[in-house]
């Protein structure tokens, strides 16, 4: 019988020999462990039993099922954003192609929310809904951390600050013009102009993490990584005014269409869930949040959203 080894499993082996050695671990126990190991599968790989046993509606309504996977679904897309931001920051070595590539990721990721988002907007019935919101309060999608991380590692804290208070924020702390967030002011109750409780939970919770978050990437966020390593690039340009597009126009627009549809009741708007002000915080128009305003000319910001919003709302 040939016992010989072939010689590229032979270099492995030493090569592997090598990795373990360095970490003073046992080469031959790593082998025999892997034999007696079972075959990874598919289910366990994604750990499929749990992701769907985390799908519990509070009611008995059918189309809940639809609300809670989509938002689940939806928190994903957000984390695998976040992943490709983290990349770019944490690269010592940034060049253009992996700059270009990573925002290429988050677009496609941000396409696919808006393009979805008819899962909730044509998805569910409306009698359905109005019923089963309300045993989510004060549950909102409003509460969405990562959306908020997102946003403050793609541009400095002061182009996040509300339009009204923007100038007088300029040059302050970024503890300071954490306080004058532009979504801050869209949780407040339609009829008293309070904090709601939506409010009171999301600041008590996720404020500390915002706070350090801003701090940490006060430098290091994409529209300052632009303007160190590729201002006027046109290949950046063009990916960043599309990612920008697509965070602060067509996502919430996407929310708005939702809304519309399934909260507009003449001639007085129901409340969203969790009583946000969503005739106030969702339109674009009037949040006019960009995470690149220097790429952006005036006429543009002006109109800021109103193309879209023409289109996305228009009803039959």
């Amino acid at each position: 019988m040939d016992t010989s080894v072939d010689p590229a499993l032979r270099d492995l082996l030493a090569r592997l020999q090598q990795k373990y050695d360095v970490m003073g671990q046992d080469l031959t126990s790593y082998l025999d462990g892997l034999l007696h190991a079972d075959y990874l599968t598919y289910w366990d790989y994604i750990h499929l039993d749990t992701l769907l046993s985390l799908q519990n509606p509070k009611t008995q309504f059918p189309d809940e099922k639809v609300f809670i996977t989509y938002h689940q679904i939806t928190e994903l897309y957000f984390n695998l954003i976040l992943w490709e931001i983290d990349q770019i920051v944490a690269k010592t070595d940034l060049d253009e192609n992996f700059f270009v590539v990573r925002l290429d990721r988050i677009i496609r990721y941000f396409q696919n929310l808006c393009a979805s988002f008819d899962i909730m907007s044509e998805g569910m019935e409306r009698e359905q809904f109005l019923k089963f919101r309300m045993s989510l309060l004060p549950a909102s999608g409003f509460q969405s951390a990562q959306y908020r991380l997102i946003e403050i590692r793609s541009t400095e804290m002061i182009n996040l600050v509300d339009p009204v208070s923007r100038p007088a924020m300029l040059g302050k702390a970024i503890n300071e013009q954490l306080e004058k967030l532009y979504w801050r002011s869209g949780a407040t109750e339609l009829s008293s102009g309070k904090k709601t409780l939506t409010l009171q939970q999301f600041e008590e919770k996720y404020m500390k993490d915002f706070l350090e978050t801003g701090l940490n990437h006060a430098d290091r966020n994409l529209l300052k990584i632009y303007h160190a390593k590729f201002n006027g690039r046109k290949e950046v340009i063009q990916r960043l005014r599309e990612y920008d597009l697509l965070a602060n126009v067509f996502w919430p627009l996407s929310h708005m269409k939702s809304a519309a549809r399934y909260l507009h009741k003449d001639p007085e708007d129901i409340k969203a869930t969790g009583g946000t002000n969503w005739q106030k915080y969702l339109p674009p128009r009037f949040q006019k949040i960009y995470f690149f305003p220097e790429l952006w000319s005036d006429l543009e910001k002006a109109e800021w959203g109103r193309p879209a919003i023409e289109k996305v709302l228009q009803r039959p």
